[in-house]
């Protein structure tokens, strides 16, 4: 979940929300990713979606069996989605999102994926406090 806090921290400084995403496979680190909504103008370049296609890439296949999803702040009902697909063996989030988590809106994974929430859970909150006070100032 560090590696995944450090890509959270690359999004704070360009402006992102922060929110990090790392994958691993067999205790190796196949992706990073980071949002990058506003870089690239696109509301599906969050940093769960950015490390879904870095690591299929990185695989040669769509599906990311015995590979574990480490990433700063719950899935979105979106990603939750293409992690659904991906079939993800695990995910573990840090911050739980009260208001757009997929947990909130109900949103399934798939039957085989297991998740783990609230590692580093105040690192993150943090971060995304710290984020949003910052915009709220420059406004």
């Amino acid at each position: 979940m560090k590696k995944a806090l450090q890509e959270a921290e690359a999004a704070f400084d360009k402006g992102e929300v922060p929110v990090g995403a790392i994958i691993v496979v067999n205790d190796r680190i196949i992706a990073r990713a980071h949002n990058l909504t506003e870089q690239l103008n696109d509301v599906t370049a969050h940093a769960e979606m950015q490390a879904i296609t870095a690591a299929a890439n990185f695989l040669g296949g769509k599906y990311l069996q015995n590979c574990t999803l480490y990433v700063t702040l719950e899935p979105c009902q979106m990603c939750a989605g293409a992690l659904y697909w991906s079939q993800i063996s695990k995910i573990v989030y840090a911050a739980k999102d009260p208001e757009r988590g997929y947990n909130t809106l109900g949103t399934k994974l798939h039957p085989k994926t297991k998740t783990l929430g609230g590692i580093l859970e105040n690192e993150a909150v943090e971060l995304l406090k710290r984020f949003f006070i910052m915009k709220r100032n420059l406004n």
